[in-house]
C-alpha cells in the first residue's frame, strides 16, 4: 500500500474524497469509520425532494466509481482499505429516500456495515471479481440496497 504518486492538487483532492476527509486513515476498521460521514449527508439529504435526493445519489455513485478508479492507481491497489468513498454511497443508497431519524440512521448503520463485511452473494462476487472503481463501488451499493430491504423491513415491522 505505497502512494506511489507524487502529492500534488489532483492527487490531493482524490485521497480527501477517497478517504472521506482522512476517516480512511482510522487506524481500526477504517471502512466503518469511512460510513459515519453518511450519517449527517443522510440529514441533509432527507431535507431535499426526492428528485434531488435520485439525482444526487446517482452523482455520489458516478464520483464514486472515477474517485475509486483513480485512488487505487494513487495507493497501488484497487481496494486499499483508505479508500472509503464508496462506504458513504453505499449508505447513502440505504438511507435513499427515508426521513432522517437517529433510530434510522443506526439501524441503517448497522445493516449498511454488516453486509458490507459479509458479502453475501452476489456482493462478495463484485468484490472479487471487479478489482477497478466500478467493482470497488458497486459491491457498497449492492450492500446497500440489501441494507435499504432490510432497514424498510425493521421500519415496518417495529414502528
Amino acid at each position: 500500500m505505497t502512494e506511489s504518486s507524487p502529492q500534488g492538487p489532483k492527487n490531493f483532492a482524490t485521497v480527501f474524497f477517497a478517504t472521506n476527509a482522512g476517516l480512511g486513515y482510522a487506524p481500526v476498521a477504517p471502512g466503518t469509520f469511512g460510513t459515519l460521514a453518511g450519517i449527517p449527508a443522510f440529514y441533509y439529504l432527507s431535507l431535499l425532494s426526492g428528485v434531488f435526493q435520485f439525482v444526487f445519489l446517482v452523482a455520489i455513485i458516478a464520483l464514486s466509481i472515477w474517485i475509486c478508479g483513480r485512488a487505487g492507481d494513487y495507493f497501488g491497489e484497487a481496494d486499499d482499505g483508505r479508500i472509503v468513498i464508496d462506504e458513504f454511497a453505499g449508505y447513502l443508497v440505504a438511507t435513499a429516500f427515508l426521513p432522517f431519524t437517529w433510530g434510522t440512521a443506526l439501524l441503517a448503520f448497522f445493516w449498511f456495515r454488516l453486509f458490507d463485511i459479509l458479502k453475501p452473494p452476489p456482493i462478495g462476487f463484485i468484490d472479487r471479481s471487479f478489482k477497478n472503481g466500478f467493482g470497488v463501488t458497486f459491491d457498497d451499493v449492492l450492500a446497500g440496497i440489501y441494507a435499504a430491504i432490510a432497514v424498510r423491513f425493521c421500519l415496518v415491522l417495529f414502528t
